[in-house]
């Protein structure tokens, strides 16, 4: 088994560990996609790929976070932490808006 880009921390919060791999955070059918890479954050604007499989070949984790190996249901409230030390909060109560994605904390390590 290999290692997971990512630990889950808590019950809201998902750190990005591998540099290689972007995250592709999916939360339930009606809430955009996010994408986290080495640099920040940002909405997934391109195709979600079909299973883990495709996504692995895009150098990318597809992360459900309704999956019971995650968080088990939908969330609105996610923080993010990056390789860049920063820590991102995503709202999806806020989606569509500027405060969707917002620095959390700067330089968490």
């Amino acid at each position: 088994m290999t290692e997971k880009p990512y630990l889950v921390s808590g019950r809201n919060t998902i750190i990005h560990k591998i540099r290689k791999f972007d995250l592709l955070l999916i939360n339930g059918n009606d809430d955009p996609a996010v994408v986290v890479n080495y640099k920040g954050i940002k909405e997934y604007t391109g195709k979600i790929p079909d299973n883990k499989r495709e996504a692995k070949m895009m150098d990318m984790e597809l992360v459900d976070v309704t999956s019971s190996e995650v968080f088990g249901d939908e969330k609105t409230l996610i923080f993010i932490q990056t390789l860049n030390g920063k820590e991102y909060k995503v709202d999806y109560s806020k989606k569509g808006t500027s405060l969707f994605i917002r620095v959390h904390q700067d330089s968490i390590f």
